[in-house]
């Protein structure tokens, strides 16, 4: 593995360099038009057999979750930066213990070593809504979680919403209906736990009975199988790197469009506005955790207010003992 990741970190200079200037004037954009793949041009099936079908011209996916598996897809390419996005539609109804994941990683390239980047979709009882769970790691960094959970302004299993991830060698966004929930910028302080190497795009549904409501308190329950989750407008924008040739596609002009390189001030009004009202955690502020925030936090007095006033045992200065749990995804290598 060592000789081709040579060939990769070598090609990680030119393909940042095409984005820079692929993205020169369109800092913060957020009405992008980029290209969308099909499923078999940008796409393959990861686990879960039939449980995977395609609609339409191959640009819609549904994967399901049932007694037998879940199911799941993967990039067929790895990616150095770029922007990920997806239209997706979660299941109604009683979702406990159902997770739903659209997310970057290289888990099976660098096993104590890998970078990611998360979108988590964590399912509830009757009347109870959806959760969404962002995540970062780097060069294998799972000793400090950096979760972050909300509720949204909207149903998402109602209809079609857009979930974006924008990755540069600086910072990384994550975006609904291109309004921009949580910003992580590479700095002195967060060291080599920014993820930095090369990753693939994976679309997940499982089984998460044991963590994923209320600490596993509520389990799946099979009786409201199948569970299906709808992904459309699957765009895959940035340098790719095959994983099989390990030749970059940096030295051919990358379809027409091009990326964000910060977030706007009127993005970042929204940005504040979506967490104050709909942020439910933060690792930042939990005191329950970390007497003393992680180096790279850079704490917002409102914020803090916000979710003190929220659980004032985890943010504020409560006694209770916090036990980690580190749950692992469901993937090809444990199916």
């Amino acid at each position: 593995m060592s000789a081709s990741w040579s060939v990769m970190s070598c090609m990680f200079f030119a393909c940042c360099a095409l984005l820079a200037a692929l993205a020169v004037g369109s800092a913060g954009s957020s009405n992008l038009e980029l290209p969308v793949m099909s499923f078999d041009e940008g796409y393959t099936h990861l686990f879960g057999d039939d449980n995977l079908v395609l609609h339409g011209d191959g640009k819609s996916v549904h994967l399901s979750l049932d007694e037998r598996t879940g199911s799941g897809f993967v990039s067929q390419d790895l990616y150095l930066h770029g922007f990920f996005s997806a239209s997706i539609k979660l299941p109604a109804d009683y979702t406990a213990g159902v997770v739903v994941a659209f997310y970057m990683s290289n888990g099976d390239i660098f096993e104590k070593s890998h970078d990611e980047i998360d979108f988590e979709f964590l399912g509830n009882i009757r009347g109870k809504d959806w959760r969404v769970q962002t995540n970062v790691y780097g060069n294998g960094s799972v000793g400090i979680g950096r979760e972050e959970r909300y509720n949204l302004w909207f149903d998402p299993s109602d209809d079609f919403h857009q979930y974006s991830i924008l990755w540069t060698d600086s910072l990384i966004v994550f975006y609904v209906d291109n309004v921009p929930i949580r910003e992580v910028k590479r700095t002195k302080a967060m060291g080599g736990d920014f993820p930095s190497k090369p990753m693939t795009l994976y679309a997940t549904i499982w089984d998460g009975s044991n963590w994923a409501t209320n600490g596993g308190k509520y389990r799946v329950n099979y009786k409201y199988a199948p569970y299906i989750v709808q992904f459309s407008d699957l765009v895959l924008h940035g340098c790719a790197v095959d994983p099989i040739e390990h030749s970059s596609a940096c030295d051919a002009v990358l379809p027409s469009g091009s990326i964000p390189t910060a977030i706007t001030r009127e993005q970042k009004v929204q940005m504040e506005n979506f967490r104050k009202r709909h942020m439910t955690y933060s690792y930042c502020y939990d005191r329950a955790r970390y007497k003393i925030p992680p180096p790279e936090c850079i704490l917002n007095a409102k914020e803090a207010k916000h979710l003190r006033s929220f659980d004032p045992v985890t943010f504020g200065q409560g006694k209770r003992r916090f036990t980690k749990r580190r749950h692992h995804r469901a993937s090809s290598t444990s199916m």
